[in-house]
C-alpha cells in the first residue's frame, strides 16, 4: 500500500506540474492579442461570414459575450456578401442588445461586407473599413424565373389548384401578373425601406442623405468613408485597437478569438465537390426562396 501512496502521490505530482507550466505559458501568451484562455478584461472577435441564412450561431456567440463579465468589448469582423433578410435583421437586434448592455461593439469590414453584411454593421458603435472593401448595395433583390416555353418545348405542362389568388405567385411555369409583380413590389419596397431607416439610424444621418445612395450600388471603403457610411479606414487590428479603447482598456488589448466549428458535413462537402450551401439555395425554385439583402 505504501509503494502504491508513493506512485499515486508521484503522478498526481507531476499532473500537478504539468498543468501549472501550462497555466504559466498561457498566461504568458495572454498578454499577447490572441489570448483565448487566461484572466482579465479582454475583447472577443464574433466572425459573420459568407452568405448569412441562419443566425442562431451568431446570436448565440453574442449573447454568450453579453453576458460574459470578462468580455469588455466585441470586434463583429463581416465578410458577407449579404443573405436572407430575417436573419440579418436578428444579428442586428443582437448586436443593438449588447451595446445596450454597455458593451461597445465594433465591426471590421473584410473584403466585401455588402447588402446584409453592411446592414448588421450599421448596428456597431463604429465601423472600419480597408479602402478597397467593396460594402453598401443598399438593396433587396428577388429574382424569378419563368420557363414556361422551355416547359412547352419539352410537353411539361404545369396544373395548380389553389385557394388565394396569390397563393402560387411566383410560378416558374407562367408569367407573372401585374397584381403579383405590385404585390411583391410593395413588398420590396417595404424591407428596403426599413433598411434604408436601419442605416440612417445606425449612422446618425438623415434619411434623404441615406435614399440618395441607397440604389444598390457597392462601394469602395474610401468612397463609404466620404459618404458617412464607415467611420475610419482600417483593418482588423485598428478595429480592435479600437474597441479596447471604447471599452477603456490598456493597449492593446487582449483579444478573445472567435468560436471556431467544425463540421463533418463540411469537411466531406469539400472533399467530394459538393457545392456550398449559398449556391445551393441560389439554384433552389426561387418561388420557395425568401427576400435576399444580396450584392
Amino acid at each position: 500500500m505504501g509503494r502504491r501512496a508513493s506512485v499515486l502521490a508521484l503522478t498526481l505530482l507531476l499532473y500537478l506540474g504539468v498543468a501549472g507550466l501550462f497555466l504559466l505559458t498561457v498566461s504568458s501568451l495572454g498578454r499577447g492579442r490572441e489570448a483565448a484562455f487566461g484572466f482579465g478584461p479582454r475583447v472577443a472577435v464574433v466572425e459573420v461570414e459568407g452568405m448569412i441564412l441562419d443566425a442562431e450561431e451568431v446570436v448565440h456567440d453574442l449573447k454568450a459575450h453579453r453576458e460574459n463579465p470578462l468580455v469588455r468589448a466585441v470586434v463583429l469582423r463581416v465578410n458577407s456578401p449579404g443573405g436572407v433578410v430575417a436573419p440579418t435583421q436578428e444579428i442586428y437586434q443582437a448586436i443593438r442588445r449588447l451595446r445596450e448592455s454597455g458593451k461597445p461593439v465594433v465591426a471590421s469590414l473584410g473584403a466585401v461586407a455588402a447588402s446584409g453584411g453592411y446592414y448588421i454593421a450599421t448596428a456597431a458603435d463604429e465601423i472600419y473599413a480597408n479602402p478597397g472593401t467593396l460594402t453598401g448595395s443598399i438593396g433587396v433583390i428577388m429574382q424569378l424565373a419563368n420557363v414556361e416555353s422551355l416547359m412547352k418545348k419539352i410537353g411539361v405542362e404545369w396544373v395548380v389548384v389553389k385557394a388565394g389568388a396569390f397563393k402560387d405567385m411566383g410560378n416558374v411555369g407562367r408569367p407573372m401578373t401585374p397584381e403579383e409583380r405590385r404585390v411583391l413590389q410593395a413588398l420590396l419596397d417595404d424591407v428596403h425601406g426599413q433598411f434604408i431607416a436601419a442605416v440612417a439610424e445606425g449612422r446618425k444621418l438623415d434619411r434623404a442623405e441615406v435614399v440618395r445612395f441607397a440604389d444598390g450600388r457597392v462601394f469602395t471603403g474610401t468612397q463609404a468613408q466620404s459618404l458617412k457610411m464607415i467611420d475610419k479606414l482600417g483593418g482588423f487590428e485598428d478595429a480592435i485597437d479600437a474597441a479596447g479603447r471604447l471599452a477603456g482598456l490598456a493597449a492593446p488589448p487582449r483579444v478573445l478569438p472567435p468560436r471556431r466549428r467544425f463540421s463533418i458535413f463540411d469537411l466531406v462537402k469539400n472533399q467530394i465537390g459538393l457545392p456550398s450551401t449559398a449556391a445551393l439555395a441560389r439554384s433552389l425554385p426561387v418561388f420557395k426562396t425568401p427576400l435576399y439583402l444580396m450584392d
